[in-house]
């Protein structure tokens, strides 16, 4: 044990609930709950053959050790979130002793509370959209069908195929920032992430138009996921996909920062 580094995953206020007992975290080890001056850092050993400087850099190299590592990090964050608002940290803080994490707490305070403050009551919903662009375009201006009668032909079909592909795209996109701007008004803060590669369905692949995150009352859950709902179907081709709740992913910046 004398080896063991303190492994961080989030930043709360005192409990006012006990987590399970049968919780375990990174390496099967059971969080435990750090305090000091009324925050409380939740904190696991891990061991500094992994967890060290140069041995962690290797270690996220190992995307099957990496995604184990992710999940426990996640579980222990998604455990924390139902009894309280934790601020997740980021995966991989790691300190050297309890004394460590002491000094962080009590170096990071104002802004720690800033950001406990941002995030009390609230919670994170991801919401993306997925356009299928061959569905969508084909929806638009179905093709005729047999071979083209001659060269302008041919053209004369690929530029209509262009163009009602273009006009889907802009469809979509007109459609991605309208919901966006909905749903913001249900949120106390929103976030605007980067396309996400991935799939659509399991049978198709599509193109990410919207990839956003919304810091949402849970008091007005269930108001912001009835909208998402009204969304989907709106469009041919197009999926809405929701997440959620989560801890406050997003939402860890510092609100008085420049």
């Amino acid at each position: 044990m004398t080896d063991d580094l303190r492994y961080v995953y989030a930043v709360c206020r005192p409990l006012d609930a006990p987590l399970h007992a049968d919780l375990t975290g990174v390496g099967g080890a059971p969080p435990r709950q750090l305090a000091h001056d009324g925050l409380v850092a939740v904190v696991g050993p891990v061991p500094e053959r992994d967890f060290g400087r140069e041995q962690l850099h290797a270690r996220l190299e190992d995307l099957d050790w990496l995604a184990a590592t992710a999940r426990a990090h996640q579980s222990v964050v998604a455990a924390l979130a139902t009894v309280t608002c934790p601020l997740p940290l980021r995966l991989g803080t790691v300190f050297r002793d309890d004394s460590g994490v002491r000094a962080m707490l009590q170096d990071e305070s104002d802004r720690l509370r800033r950001i406990l403050d941002r995030i009390d009551g609230q919670v994170e919903w991801g919401v993306k959209v997925w356009l299928g662009a061959e569905s969508v375009a084909e929806a638009a201006a179905p093709q005729p069908s047999g071979a083209p009668e001659s060269g302008r032909d041919y053209l004369r079909r690929r530029r209509a195929g262009n163009a009602a592909r273009e006009q889907s795209a802009a469809r979509a996109e007109a459609f991605a920032r309208q919901l966006h701007e909905d749903l913001s008004r249900y949120a106390a803060d929103a976030r605007l992430h980067p396309p996400q590669s991935g799939p659509l369905t399991d049978a198709g692949s599509g193109r990410n138009v919207l990839n956003s995150a919304y810091l949402v009352p849970r008091a007005r859950s269930e108001e912001f996921l009835e909208l998402v709902g009204r969304a989907e179907g709106t469009l041919p081709g197009l999926q809405v996909e929701v997440t959620g709740p989560w801890a406050a992913y997003s939402f860890t910046d510092d609100p008085e920062a420049s």
